[in-house]
Protein backbone atom coordinates (compact mmCIF):
# COMPACT_ATOMS: atom_id res chain seq x y z
CA UNK A 1 0.00 0.00 0.00
CA UNK A 2 2.79 2.38 0.93
CA UNK A 3 4.55 1.58 -2.35
CA UNK A 4 1.44 2.36 -4.41
CA UNK A 5 0.79 5.57 -2.47
CA UNK A 6 4.38 6.67 -3.11
CA UNK A 7 4.01 5.94 -6.84
CA UNK A 8 0.70 7.87 -6.94
CA UNK A 9 2.23 10.85 -5.11
CA UNK A 10 5.23 10.94 -7.44
CA UNK A 11 2.98 10.77 -10.50
CA UNK A 12 0.77 13.56 -9.12
CA UNK A 13 3.76 15.80 -8.46
CA UNK A 14 5.21 15.20 -11.92
CA UNK A 15 1.90 15.96 -13.61
CA UNK A 16 1.38 19.05 -11.45
CA UNK A 17 4.88 20.33 -12.17
CA UNK A 18 4.32 19.69 -15.86
CA UNK A 19 1.13 21.73 -15.82
CA UNK A 20 2.79 24.58 -13.96
CA UNK A 21 5.68 24.54 -16.43
CA UNK A 22 3.38 24.62 -19.46
CA UNK A 23 3.01 28.37 -19.72
CA UNK A 24 4.80 31.10 -21.64
CA UNK A 25 8.26 31.80 -20.26
CA UNK A 26 8.67 34.72 -17.92
CA UNK A 27 10.86 37.62 -18.98
CA UNK A 28 11.07 39.89 -22.05
CA UNK A 29 8.95 39.29 -25.15
CA UNK A 30 8.58 41.01 -28.50
CA UNK A 31 5.12 41.07 -30.10
CA UNK A 32 4.15 42.18 -33.59
CA UNK A 33 0.85 42.71 -35.33
CA UNK A 34 1.51 41.62 -38.92
CA UNK A 35 0.31 43.78 -41.81
CA UNK A 36 0.68 43.27 -45.55
CA UNK A 37 3.96 43.18 -47.49
CA UNK A 38 5.90 41.94 -44.46
CA UNK A 39 5.23 45.11 -42.47
CA UNK A 40 4.55 44.80 -38.74
CA UNK A 41 3.58 46.90 -35.72
CA UNK A 42 5.89 45.78 -32.90
CA UNK A 43 5.65 46.28 -29.15
CA UNK A 44 7.46 44.90 -26.12
CA UNK A 45 6.16 43.29 -22.97
CA UNK A 46 7.28 41.27 -19.97
CA UNK A 47 5.52 38.01 -19.04
CA UNK A 48 5.30 37.26 -15.31
CA UNK A 49 5.21 33.97 -13.41
CA UNK A 50 1.64 34.68 -12.23
CA UNK A 51 0.45 34.76 -15.86
CA UNK A 52 0.15 38.53 -16.02
CA UNK A 53 2.11 40.79 -18.33
CA UNK A 54 3.26 44.41 -18.66
CA UNK A 55 3.26 46.20 -22.03
CA UNK A 56 5.84 48.94 -22.59
CA UNK A 57 5.41 52.07 -24.73
CA UNK A 58 8.21 54.52 -23.99
CA UNK A 59 7.59 55.63 -20.40
CA UNK A 60 4.16 54.01 -20.32
CA UNK A 61 3.54 50.64 -18.65
CA UNK A 62 0.22 48.84 -19.11
CA UNK A 63 -0.54 46.02 -16.67
CA UNK A 64 -2.56 43.15 -18.14
CA UNK A 65 -4.01 40.73 -15.60
CA UNK A 66 -6.69 38.90 -17.60
CA UNK A 67 -4.71 36.04 -19.15
CA UNK A 68 -6.34 32.63 -19.59
CA UNK A 69 -4.46 29.42 -20.43
CA UNK A 70 -6.26 26.24 -21.50
CA UNK A 71 -4.16 23.46 -22.93
CA UNK A 72 -1.99 25.19 -25.49
CA UNK A 73 -4.57 27.98 -26.03
CA UNK A 74 -4.12 31.47 -24.64
CA UNK A 75 -6.48 34.45 -24.36
CA UNK A 76 -5.16 37.87 -23.38
CA UNK A 77 -7.84 40.48 -22.70
CA UNK A 78 -6.73 44.10 -22.50
CA UNK A 79 -7.73 46.18 -19.47
CA UNK A 80 -10.56 48.70 -20.00
CA UNK A 81 -10.48 48.44 -23.82
CA UNK A 82 -12.17 45.49 -25.55
CA UNK A 83 -9.16 44.29 -27.56
CA UNK A 84 -8.31 40.61 -27.11
CA UNK A 85 -5.52 38.30 -28.28
CA UNK A 86 -6.50 34.69 -28.98
CA UNK A 87 -3.87 32.17 -29.98
CA UNK A 88 -1.81 29.09 -29.28
CA UNK A 89 1.43 29.08 -27.34
CA UNK A 90 4.61 27.20 -26.68
CA UNK A 91 7.05 28.17 -23.96
CA UNK A 92 8.82 30.71 -26.17
CA UNK A 93 6.23 31.69 -28.80
CA UNK A 94 2.58 32.74 -29.19
CA UNK A 95 0.67 33.00 -32.48
CA UNK A 96 -2.90 33.97 -33.27
CA UNK A 97 -5.31 36.81 -34.00
CA UNK A 98 -5.98 40.12 -32.28
CA UNK A 99 -9.67 41.12 -32.28
CA UNK A 100 -11.65 44.31 -31.71
CA UNK A 101 -15.15 42.77 -31.60
CA UNK A 102 -17.38 45.86 -31.80
CA UNK A 103 -15.51 47.12 -34.86
CA UNK A 104 -15.33 43.62 -36.38
CA UNK A 105 -11.59 44.00 -36.93
CA UNK A 106 -8.86 41.41 -36.65
CA UNK A 107 -5.15 41.24 -37.38
CA UNK A 108 -2.66 38.37 -37.08
CA UNK A 109 0.02 38.56 -34.42
CA UNK A 110 3.17 36.74 -33.36
CA UNK A 111 5.06 36.93 -30.07
CA UNK A 112 8.56 35.68 -29.31
CA UNK A 113 10.30 35.28 -25.97
CA UNK A 114 13.75 36.69 -25.23
CA UNK A 115 13.72 39.68 -27.57
CA UNK A 116 13.57 43.18 -26.11
CA UNK A 117 14.31 45.09 -29.34
CA UNK A 118 11.29 46.87 -30.82
CA UNK A 119 12.90 47.61 -34.20
CA UNK A 120 15.99 45.75 -35.39
CA UNK A 121 18.74 47.92 -36.87
CA UNK A 122 22.24 47.17 -38.10
CA UNK A 123 23.50 50.62 -39.08
CA UNK A 124 23.87 53.88 -37.13
CA UNK A 125 21.65 56.91 -37.81
CA UNK A 126 22.72 59.49 -40.37
CA UNK A 127 20.09 62.03 -39.24
CA UNK A 128 19.13 63.70 -35.96
CA UNK A 129 15.38 63.81 -35.26
CA UNK A 130 15.33 65.49 -31.84
CA UNK A 131 13.15 68.61 -31.84
CA UNK A 132 9.81 69.95 -33.01
CA UNK A 133 8.28 69.17 -36.40
CA UNK A 134 5.43 71.02 -38.11
CA UNK A 135 3.44 68.12 -39.56
CA UNK A 136 0.57 67.65 -42.00
CA UNK A 137 -1.27 64.32 -42.29
CA UNK A 138 -3.02 63.49 -45.60
CA UNK A 139 -1.57 66.68 -47.15
CA UNK A 140 -3.17 66.02 -50.56
CA UNK A 141 -6.68 65.33 -49.28
CA UNK A 142 -8.90 68.26 -48.39
CA UNK A 143 -11.31 65.98 -46.54
CA UNK A 144 -8.74 64.09 -44.44
CA UNK A 145 -5.98 66.72 -44.03
CA UNK A 146 -5.07 67.82 -40.49
CA UNK A 147 -2.15 69.51 -38.76
CA UNK A 148 0.04 68.08 -36.04
CA UNK A 149 3.19 68.82 -34.10
CA UNK A 150 5.86 66.14 -33.82
CA UNK A 151 7.87 66.21 -30.58
CA UNK A 152 10.83 63.82 -30.52
CA UNK A 153 13.96 62.97 -28.55
CA UNK A 154 16.70 60.83 -30.09
CA UNK A 155 19.57 59.14 -28.27
CA UNK A 156 21.71 57.11 -30.64
CA UNK A 157 19.41 54.83 -32.61
CA UNK A 158 16.55 55.15 -30.12
CA UNK A 159 13.75 57.69 -30.55
CA UNK A 160 10.76 58.52 -28.35
CA UNK A 161 8.04 61.15 -28.57
CA UNK A 162 4.59 61.73 -30.03
CA UNK A 163 2.50 63.69 -32.51
CA UNK A 164 0.14 66.29 -31.03
CA UNK A 165 -3.00 67.29 -32.94
CA UNK A 166 -5.87 69.66 -32.21
CA UNK A 167 -7.87 66.69 -30.91
CA UNK A 168 -5.26 64.94 -28.78
CA UNK A 169 -2.00 63.08 -29.20
CA UNK A 170 -0.74 59.74 -30.48
CA UNK A 171 0.43 58.82 -26.99
CA UNK A 172 3.77 57.22 -26.16
CA UNK A 173 5.62 56.40 -29.38
CA UNK A 174 8.93 54.55 -29.33
CA UNK A 175 11.19 53.48 -32.15
CA UNK A 176 14.51 53.59 -33.92
CA UNK A 177 16.50 55.57 -36.46
CA UNK A 178 18.67 53.73 -38.98
CA UNK A 179 20.57 55.81 -41.53
CA UNK A 180 17.87 58.22 -42.77
CA UNK A 181 14.89 56.01 -41.86
CA UNK A 182 12.64 56.43 -38.81
CA UNK A 183 10.20 53.88 -37.43
CA UNK A 184 7.89 54.49 -34.44
CA UNK A 185 5.18 52.31 -32.94
CA UNK A 186 2.77 52.03 -30.03
CA UNK A 187 0.17 49.55 -28.81
CA UNK A 188 -2.18 50.46 -25.96
CA UNK A 189 -4.99 47.95 -26.26
CA UNK A 190 -7.23 50.25 -28.27
CA UNK A 191 -4.93 51.32 -31.09
CA UNK A 192 -1.87 49.93 -32.83
CA UNK A 193 0.19 52.65 -34.52
CA UNK A 194 3.12 52.53 -36.90
CA UNK A 195 4.94 55.53 -38.40
CA UNK A 196 7.59 55.06 -41.08
CA UNK A 197 9.46 57.99 -42.59
CA UNK A 198 12.51 59.15 -44.53
CA UNK A 199 14.28 62.13 -42.97
CA UNK A 200 16.68 64.83 -44.08
CA UNK A 201 18.07 67.53 -41.83
CA UNK A 202 14.89 69.57 -42.15
CA UNK A 203 12.14 67.43 -43.70
CA UNK A 204 10.29 64.21 -43.00
CA UNK A 205 8.09 62.22 -45.41
CA UNK A 206 6.30 59.10 -44.32
CA UNK A 207 3.25 56.87 -43.92
CA UNK A 208 1.11 56.40 -40.81
CA UNK A 209 -0.57 53.00 -40.29
CA UNK A 210 -3.37 52.40 -37.80
CA UNK A 211 -3.69 48.64 -37.53
CA UNK A 212 -4.44 47.05 -40.88
CA UNK A 213 -7.51 49.19 -41.61
CA UNK A 214 -6.10 52.70 -42.21
CA UNK A 215 -3.01 54.38 -43.59
CA UNK A 216 -2.21 57.90 -44.70
CA UNK A 217 0.83 59.91 -45.78
CA UNK A 218 2.36 62.70 -43.72
CA UNK A 219 4.98 65.37 -44.27
CA UNK A 220 6.89 67.42 -41.71
CA UNK A 221 9.47 70.16 -41.49
CA UNK A 222 11.55 71.39 -38.60
CA UNK A 223 9.93 74.36 -36.87
CA UNK A 224 10.84 75.11 -33.25
CA UNK A 225 8.23 77.88 -32.95
CA UNK A 226 5.26 76.07 -34.53
CA UNK A 227 2.15 75.79 -32.35
CA UNK A 228 -1.27 74.29 -32.96
CA UNK A 229 -4.42 76.43 -32.56
CA UNK A 230 -5.42 77.04 -28.94
CA UNK A 231 -7.60 74.20 -27.68
CA UNK A 232 -10.07 76.68 -26.16
CA UNK A 233 -10.73 78.37 -29.52
CA UNK A 234 -12.25 75.54 -31.54
CA UNK A 235 -15.73 74.78 -30.13
CA UNK A 236 -18.30 77.22 -28.73
CA UNK A 237 -21.95 77.53 -27.81
CA UNK A 238 -24.08 78.67 -30.73
CA UNK A 239 -25.30 82.24 -30.66
CA UNK A 240 -28.19 82.67 -28.27
CA UNK A 241 -27.15 79.85 -25.93
CA UNK A 242 -25.56 80.21 -22.50
CA UNK A 243 -26.16 76.75 -21.14
CA UNK A 244 -25.57 73.11 -21.93
CA UNK A 245 -28.61 70.86 -21.79
CA UNK A 246 -28.86 67.07 -21.90
CA UNK A 247 -30.65 64.14 -20.35
CA UNK A 248 -28.93 60.75 -20.67
CA UNK A 249 -29.16 57.47 -18.71
CA UNK A 250 -26.51 56.24 -16.30
CA UNK A 251 -25.48 52.57 -16.21
CA UNK A 252 -28.53 51.78 -14.07
CA UNK A 253 -30.90 53.33 -16.58
CA UNK A 254 -31.71 56.39 -14.44
CA UNK A 255 -31.93 59.63 -16.42
CA UNK A 256 -29.46 62.34 -15.41
CA UNK A 257 -29.42 66.01 -16.38
CA UNK A 258 -27.64 69.19 -15.30
CA UNK A 259 -30.88 70.26 -13.60
CA UNK A 260 -30.45 67.50 -10.99
CA UNK A 261 -29.55 68.41 -7.41
CA UNK A 262 -26.16 66.71 -7.88
CA UNK A 263 -25.09 69.65 -10.08
CA UNK A 264 -27.12 72.50 -8.62
CA UNK A 265 -25.00 75.55 -7.62
CA UNK A 266 -21.81 73.62 -8.43
CA UNK A 267 -18.90 74.09 -10.77
CA UNK A 268 -19.43 71.18 -13.18
CA UNK A 269 -16.91 69.58 -15.53
CA UNK A 270 -18.66 67.82 -18.42
CA UNK A 271 -16.45 65.33 -20.27
CA UNK A 272 -17.44 64.33 -23.81
CA UNK A 273 -15.66 61.01 -24.30
CA UNK A 274 -15.70 57.36 -25.34
CA UNK A 275 -14.52 54.29 -23.47
CA UNK A 276 -12.70 53.17 -26.66
CA UNK A 277 -10.57 56.35 -26.79
CA UNK A 278 -7.01 56.28 -25.33
CA UNK A 279 -6.83 60.09 -25.03
CA UNK A 280 -10.12 59.94 -23.13
CA UNK A 281 -8.62 57.34 -20.81
CA UNK A 282 -5.63 59.60 -20.14
CA UNK A 283 -8.02 62.45 -19.39
CA UNK A 284 -10.26 60.24 -17.23
CA UNK A 285 -7.27 59.19 -15.14
CA UNK A 286 -6.31 62.84 -14.66
CA UNK A 287 -9.87 63.85 -13.70
CA UNK A 288 -10.13 60.90 -11.32
CA UNK A 289 -6.89 61.89 -9.60
CA UNK A 290 -7.97 65.54 -9.47
CA UNK A 291 -11.41 64.67 -8.09
CA UNK A 292 -9.96 62.47 -5.36
CA UNK A 293 -7.24 64.98 -4.42
CA UNK A 294 -9.52 68.03 -4.38
CA UNK A 295 -12.64 66.98 -2.54
CA UNK A 296 -15.00 69.93 -2.71
CA UNK A 297 -18.77 69.83 -2.34
CA UNK A 298 -19.03 72.65 -4.87
CA UNK A 299 -17.30 70.67 -7.64
CA UNK A 300 -18.86 67.93 -9.79
CA UNK A 301 -17.77 65.88 -12.80
CA UNK A 302 -19.91 63.95 -15.29
CA UNK A 303 -18.89 61.97 -18.36
CA UNK A 304 -20.97 61.65 -21.55
CA UNK A 305 -19.97 58.44 -23.36
CA UNK A 306 -20.38 58.19 -27.14
CA UNK A 307 -19.89 54.50 -27.85
CA UNK A 308 -19.37 52.53 -31.06
CA UNK A 309 -20.54 49.31 -29.34
CA UNK A 310 -23.44 47.95 -31.46
CA UNK A 311 -25.91 47.44 -28.61
CA UNK A 312 -26.95 49.36 -25.52
CA UNK A 313 -25.99 46.43 -23.31
CA UNK A 314 -22.45 46.24 -24.69
CA UNK A 315 -22.04 50.00 -24.44
CA UNK A 316 -23.07 49.96 -20.77
CA UNK A 317 -20.70 47.05 -20.15
CA UNK A 318 -17.87 49.12 -21.68
CA UNK A 319 -18.70 52.05 -19.37
CA UNK A 320 -18.75 49.77 -16.34
CA UNK A 321 -15.41 48.27 -17.40
CA UNK A 322 -13.88 51.76 -17.60
CA UNK A 323 -15.37 52.85 -14.27
CA UNK A 324 -14.05 49.74 -12.54
CA UNK A 325 -10.68 49.60 -14.29
CA UNK A 326 -9.84 53.28 -13.72
CA UNK A 327 -11.73 53.61 -10.40
CA UNK A 328 -13.75 56.52 -11.80
CA UNK A 329 -15.59 58.25 -8.92
CA UNK A 330 -18.02 60.30 -11.01
CA UNK A 331 -20.99 59.20 -13.15
CA UNK A 332 -20.55 58.34 -16.84
CA UNK A 333 -23.75 58.52 -18.86
CA UNK A 334 -24.57 56.70 -22.09
CA UNK A 335 -25.09 59.49 -24.62
CA UNK A 336 -24.91 57.36 -27.78
CA UNK A 337 -24.20 53.83 -28.96
CA UNK A 338 -23.78 52.15 -32.33
CA UNK A 339 -21.47 54.85 -33.69
CA UNK A 340 -18.75 57.24 -32.56
CA UNK A 341 -19.69 59.75 -35.29
CA UNK A 342 -18.99 63.32 -34.17
CA UNK A 343 -21.80 64.52 -36.43
CA UNK A 344 -24.25 62.27 -34.58
CA UNK A 345 -22.77 63.44 -31.27
CA UNK A 346 -23.41 67.04 -32.28
CA UNK A 347 -27.06 66.13 -32.88
CA UNK A 348 -27.26 65.05 -29.22
CA UNK A 349 -25.73 68.37 -28.13
CA UNK A 350 -27.15 70.80 -30.73
CA UNK A 351 -26.20 73.93 -28.77
CA UNK A 352 -22.50 73.32 -29.62
CA UNK A 353 -21.02 74.67 -32.84
CA UNK A 354 -19.33 71.31 -33.37
CA UNK A 355 -18.09 68.20 -31.60
CA UNK A 356 -14.59 68.18 -33.02
CA UNK A 357 -12.88 65.74 -30.70
CA UNK A 358 -13.15 62.94 -28.21
CA UNK A 359 -12.42 64.10 -25.57
CA UNK A 360 -13.88 67.59 -25.21
CA UNK A 361 -14.34 69.26 -21.82
CA UNK A 362 -17.03 71.81 -20.99
CA UNK A 363 -16.55 74.03 -17.92
CA UNK A 364 -19.80 75.19 -16.29
CA UNK A 365 -19.94 77.76 -13.48
CA UNK A 366 -22.16 77.71 -10.38
CA UNK A 367 -24.94 79.58 -12.17
CA UNK A 368 -25.08 76.95 -14.94
CA UNK A 369 -23.39 79.04 -17.62
CA UNK A 370 -20.79 77.54 -19.94
CA UNK A 371 -17.53 79.40 -19.35
CA UNK A 372 -15.08 77.49 -21.53
CA UNK A 373 -14.91 74.53 -23.93
CA UNK A 374 -11.58 72.73 -24.28
CA UNK A 375 -11.04 70.52 -27.33
CA UNK A 376 -8.86 67.40 -27.06
CA UNK A 377 -6.43 66.44 -24.33
CA UNK A 378 -2.66 66.66 -24.15
CA UNK A 379 -1.75 63.45 -22.33
CA UNK A 380 1.38 62.52 -20.37
CA UNK A 381 3.21 61.65 -23.61
CA UNK A 382 3.29 65.36 -24.51
CA UNK A 383 5.50 66.20 -21.51
CA UNK A 384 5.55 69.95 -20.85
CA UNK A 385 2.23 70.47 -22.65
CA UNK A 386 0.55 68.02 -20.28
CA UNK A 387 2.07 69.81 -17.27
CA UNK A 388 0.83 73.14 -18.64
CA UNK A 389 -2.70 71.80 -19.04
CA UNK A 390 -2.75 70.39 -15.50
CA UNK A 391 -1.72 73.80 -14.10
CA UNK A 392 -4.20 75.70 -16.30
CA UNK A 393 -7.04 73.32 -15.38
CA UNK A 394 -6.38 73.72 -11.66
CA UNK A 395 -6.18 77.51 -11.95
CA UNK A 396 -9.39 77.87 -13.96
CA UNK A 397 -11.42 75.48 -11.78
CA UNK A 398 -10.28 77.29 -8.63
CA UNK A 399 -11.29 80.63 -10.13
CA UNK A 400 -14.77 79.27 -10.84
CA UNK A 401 -15.03 77.78 -7.34
CA UNK A 402 -14.21 81.08 -5.63
CA UNK A 403 -16.54 83.24 -7.72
Amino acid sequence: MTKYFGFFLLTFLLVSCGKEAFAPKEGPWRAALTLDKGREIPFLFAYNTDNTLVIFNGEEEIEVTDVTLKGDSITIEMPIFEGVFKGVFAADSIYGMYYTPSLKRSVPFKMKHGNNTRFRFSEPPSVEVTGNWETVFSPNSEADRYDAKGIFKQIGNKITGTFRTTTGDYRFLEGAVQKDSVKLSAFDGAHAFLFEAKVTDSTMNGIFYSGNHWKEPFTAKRNDVFELPAADSLTFLKEGYERLEFSFPDVNGDMVSLLDDAFKDKVTIVQIMGTWCPNCLDETKFYTKYYNSNENEDLAFVGLAFEYAPTKERAIAAIERLQEGANVPYPILLAQYGTSSKTKANEKLPMLTQVLSYPTTIFIDKTGKVRKIHTGFNGPATGEKYDEYVAEFDDFVNRLLYE
